[in-house]
């Protein structure tokens, strides 16, 4: 029977699902103020809208071709990988403008031994948990797991720029520490009415939920904030618009700022507490990392970074625990 459990975001990471490459931009987003997460080089790359493999298709080659390296250090590390599988053209057709299937880390998320389908608030990701379906029913389903869905955000009217009432709730947000959950909220991604759906439901548990507001050009909480191990985690104080939350306030803290976080500087992936994954864009906070005594592994994940997403987006464990 597959197991299924996240201990914190530090444990050893034994089961990982890793996201495809695979995403259409609607181009009526490319004018939305909810792009102001991406850099202005990375807009316009991507101003026309549309999927990557048509307007840029050595761009996508080396887009996959960053996972597949991200992959295989996974593998050196002994972590079992799975992936989604690739959208239908049914899919695709269904979305209307644009679709994605890109960031494993936002449609679902893995808290314990809940599992949570997310409610996306970007209209072109909404459908974007349906490839991870598969995974669900092999490794979700036949284990020993609670598996639940967020509501289904309501409707907005046309001219609502917040994308209605929600609930939103995504995994990028969602930072497990034990039995403390921390969800981050900027206007983006997760909002106030998500946070207290999944306070809700995690508080039988023994759970708590504390929200993380942030600045405005940050999209989730892990673009922020980041735990390296017990002890060490790596912030942008800029991006958390009431500081380190209280409860790490005693941490050791590697600091960067708004706009290397943006950059997605904290979106490194620990694979346990002595081995750290970042891009070599980010080698100053490696060093850091290493003088702590945790191993760094580099991958280069320009593309990836310019789509708003890095290592720790790319992925949602499975197992993670001591």
């Amino acid at each position: 029977m597959p197991e299924v459990y996240v201990e914190s975001e530090f444990a050893p990471l034994r089961t990982v699902v890793l996201a495809q490459s695979e995403v259409s931009i609607p181009a009526s987003a490319m004018s939305s103020d909810d792009m102001r997460f991406l850099s202005a080089e990375s807009r316009k790359e991507i101003a026309g809208g549309g999927d990557m493999k048509g307007f840029a298709p050595e761009r996508q080659a080396r887009w996959a071709g960053e996972r597949e390296a991200f992959r295989a250090v996974l593998e050196r590390h002994g972590v079992q990988v799975h992936r989604p599988r690739l959208l239908t053209p049914e899919e695709k057709a269904a979305a209307g403008d644009g679709y994605a299937n890109f960031f494993a880390r936002d449609p679902f998320f893995t808290i314990g031994n809940q599992v949570v389908e997310a409610s996306m608030r970007f209209l072109h990701r909404r459908r974007e948990v349906l490839p991870l379906r598969e995974v669900m029913r092999d490794h979700v389903y036949p284990s020993d797991c609670t598996y639940v869905a967020v509501p289904m955000p309501e409707v907005a009217a046309p001219d609502d720029p917040t994308l209605g009432p929600g609930p939103f709730l995504e995994g990028g947000d969602v930072l497990v520490l034990g039995k403390k959950v921390f969800v981050g909220t900027s206007g983006l991604a997760s909002n106030p009415l998500g946070i207290q759906w999944l306070a809700k439901f995690l508080a039988p548990y023994g759970y708590t939920v504390e929200q993380v507001r942030l600045h405005q050009r940050i999209l989730h909480l892990d673009c922020a904030l980041g735990f390296i191990k017990e002890g060490l985690l790596v912030a942008s104080e800029e991006a958390l618009l009431e500081g380190i939350p209280e409860s790490l306030k005693e941490w050791e803290k590697i600091t960067v700022d708004l706009d290397q976080a943006t950059s997605l500087a904290t979106n490194g992936l620990p694979l346990g507490p002595d081995v750290y994954v970042t891009d070599p864009e980010f080698s100053f906070l490696g060093q850091e990392i290493e003088r702590c005594g945790v191993h760094v592994e580099y991958v280069d994940f320009s593309i990836t970074r310019s789509l708003g997403g890095s290592f720790r987006c790319s992925t949602q464990p499975l197992l993670r625990k001591f």
